[in-house]
Order: structure tokens, then sequence, then C-alpha cells
């Protein structure tokens, strides 16, 4: 029997690194997965890796009308949700003084404003009991030189968190934030060369980067019932960096 038998959850952001391996994850522990990816070639491979019990929505979490689309998928084809996962994120590095605009509002409208309405769009679909949860990072916990906009953005979810939950009691919907460190994805590949790459392996006291796998675990317990008791939290998955 797995832990999200007959459960729907929904993943932005699910076509890659720690969300899909986390929607790999869900399927595996019995739930139906929705999962978002802005491009649909992505998105395709994504659900064929995932193989089975899995709906893949193109879309952007920035974008309103996308969301509505996925909201409006999830209620034809399933009709409620039981666990939502905003994962959907990015960010680049830029010093203080050097910041753009365009910069700021483009990861502040992904990470902030995009995770906002996608809890907002999804909560008349919610069944009483459920799980949302939200994707922070260990940025917003450090002082790693450059990734101000990008802790900044991730930072608002702790607040959230407190405040959603306060506002859900009455439905026992549970709101946590789960925050990864250092985690080898393609993103990471994206942003960082090797020099950057290997100057943030140093602060991890194993000295190596976490696995995805690893923070589907972590996921997957603030998903199910595992973690019915932790409400209003942050979940901090980072080999221990930010605990030195």
């Amino acid at each position: 029997m797995g832990k999200l038998d007959g459960k729907v959850a929904v993943i932005t952001g699910g076509t890659t690194g720690l969300a899909l391996a986390g929607a790999k994850r869900f399927v595996d522990e019995g739930a139906y997965v929705f999962i978002t990816g802005r491009r649909q070639d992505a998105l395709d491979e994504a659900v064929k890796q995932i193989g089975r019990n899995v709906t893949g929505v193109q879309g952007d979490a920035a974008n309103l009308d996308d969301l509505d689309r996925l909201v409006d998928t999830v209620k034809r084809e399933k009709g409620s949700i039981d666990v939502l996962w905003a994962s959907a994120g990015g960010g680049e590095p830029a010093l203080l003084g050097e910041i753009t605009e365009a910069q700021f509002d483009t990861w502040f409208g992904l990470n902030a404003r995009g995770t906002l309405f996608t809890v907002q769009k999804a909560l008349p679909l919610f069944n009483d009991g459920g799980s949302i949860l939200m994707t922070g990072s260990n940025a917003s916990l450090g002082a790693f030189p450059g990734w101000s906009v990008y802790a900044g953005s991730k930072a608002v979810q702790q607040a959230w968190a407190r405040v959603w939950l306060n506002e859900l009691k009455d439905r026992r919907i549970r709101v946590n934030v789960l925050t990864p460190g250092q985690v080898a994805t393609p993103m990471m590949e994206e942003v960082m060369d090797a020099e950057a790459k290997a100057q943030f392996e140093s602060l991890i006291p194993r000295g190596q980067m976490g696995r995805p796998e690893e923070i589907a675990v972590a996921a997957l317990f603030l998903a199910s019932d595992d973690s019915s008791y932790v409400n209003g939290m942050e979940l901090v998955a980072d080999g221990g960096t930010t605990a030195l």
C-alpha cells in the first residue's frame, strides 16, 4: 500500500530535477500526478519517464492564464486536489549594484507571484485535509553573494506558510516549505560554471551535492500523512550547509 494511494497531486515545474524525481516517487506511492512545464518537448519527455498515472499540462507558472488552464484540466479529469507542490522556480546570480529591473521582475514574478497564484487558483479544488508544499531555497537562509534577488523571492514562502495555515486551519489543509540546498539538477548546470559548483559543493559537510531523489523523499513526507502533525514549517534538506 502506497503512502499516497488514491490521492491527486499537482506539481508545477515537474519536468526536470527534484520536482520530476518527486513526481515519479508520488506515482510509485499511488498518486495520480499532474505536472507542468513551459516547454512541450520537455513535458512530453517527463510524462514518458513517469510512465503512468500522469497528465502533462504545458504552461508557465508565472502566467495566470496558464495556471487557469492547469486548474481547469485537473477539474475536468479528476475533480479535486489532495496535494499541491508549487515547485516551479528559477534564478540567476547578480551582485547588488548590477541587478536589473528585468531580473527582479522575472524572478519575483515566477518564484513569488507565480507561487502565490498557483496556490490561490488551486484552492477551490482542494480536499479538506490536503497538503500544500512550496519549494524554497537555502539561499534565503544563507548569505551567498550574488543571489539576493533569488533569496528574497524564495524567503516570502516562509511567511506565507504561517499565514495560510491559519487561514486554512478549519479545512485542516497543511502548508509547509521544502527548502533544498545544493542539488545536482539541470538548472544548476545552466547557471553555474565548474568553479562555482565546486565552491558550493565545498560548503556541504559531506562534500557532495544532493541528489533529486533525496529531495523527493522529503517531499513525499510533507505530502503524505506521515507529516500530519507538521504544519507551517520549513523542512531544510541541504546536507547541513546552513547549519554550520
